[in-house]
């Protein structure tokens, strides 16, 4: 299905990257069946990422020094 909207192709493919990658982790980790309830989180995280904190840093960039 072609598309001529590239924000579409961009969310689409962060859509299905997050449904593969979250597919791999449940396997990888021998889950019988998908939980479908951390899929649907890893796609609210693909398309609505979370926002740095007040001071501009986002929670991957905090540690013991900065973290308060």
């Amino acid at each position: 299905m072609e598309t001529a909207n590239p924000r579409y192709d961009d969310r689409h493919e962060m859509i299905a990257s997050a449904i593969d990658t979250e597919i791999d982790r449940q396997a990888k980790s021998g889950a019988n069946r998908i939980d479908v309830n951390a899929l649907a989180e890893a796609v609210e995280d693909a398309i609505a990422p979370t926002k740095p904190s007040l001071d501009g840093k986002s929670p991957g960039e905090l540690n013991a020094t900065n973290d308060d």
